[in-house]
């Protein structure tokens, strides 16, 4: 997938944004570039997605055999179209494992992967802490919308699910959000450090049962990644 800047850029929205910032890198100047003349070298999809993921991960490239074989069957079995194949339905992920083995970064190298292969993707990325944050009710915020837009979105990455606190609203939303995904087969990357059992626990039964069938299990091992070991005297 590559991109093109309109006629009038500033009234685009936070895509144009991006391209703009990515031609200005290149000393091409945005105000002056023209419809229909993109740039020697496009811009990419996976370019214009670095602003949108976390800055530890703009550089992540996914490793374990079973995560960038679904890259590879996801970007594969993509619907045709104008700017490149999208997902339209796809098989989902449940990345497992302790603390600081890699979950969060194999999750984005896969995001990546989708994009560097030129895969037309619109994805939604959020911590369930953030997830419950975002979608707790308060005046003036439409929590419903956020709501349908990580449900429909073609792909979402789910990170470190069942490390918030629970409670029945907090199970009531996620379980609308996964039975939504789970119905409509929609492709979602999530990350747990909670092994099957404790999983089940935090989030009930009906989320654990559509996890169960609608999930591909990656199980990462090792130490924690992020401890740094004193040097030795």
């Amino acid at each position: 997938m590559t991109a093109t800047l309109t006629r009038e850029p500033q009234h685009v929205g936070p895509l144009a944004t991006r391209l703009n910032g990515i031609l200005a890198s290149r000393g091409i100047d945005p105000a002056t570039a023209i419809a229909g003349e993109p740039p020697t070298e496009p811009v990419t999809a996976l370019e214009l997605a670095d602003g949108r993921i976390p800055a530890r991960y703009r550089r992540a490239l996914a490793s374990h055999p079973q995560i960038t074989a679904w890259a590879e069957q996801t970007a594969e079995a993509g619907r045709p179209g104008p700017g490149g194949p999208g997902i339209a339905e796809g098989r989902s992920l449940l990345i497992t494992g302790p603390t600081g083995t890699g979950k969060t970064h194999q999750a984005y190298g896969a995001i990546r992967a989708l994009l560097g292969r030129g895969v037309r993707l619109r994805w939604e990325g959020t911590t369930t802490a953030d997830l419950y944050a975002r979608l707790r009710p308060r005046a003036g915020h439409d929590t419903e919308r956020d709501l349908q837009t990580l449900a429909r979105s073609p792909l979402l990455l789910l990170d470190d699910l069942g490390a918030a606190k629970a409670s029945e609203w907090t199970e009531e939303l996620t379980y609308r959000l996964i039975n939504h995904r789970y119905e409509h087969l929609l492709p979602t990357l999530i990350t747990t450090n909670l092994p099957t059992r404790e999983l089940r626990d935090a989030l009930g039964d009906r989320v654990a049962s559509r996890l169960a069938e609608m999930t591909e299990r990656v199980i990462l091992t090792g130490p924690d990644r992020r401890r740094r070991t004193a040097p030795s005297a």
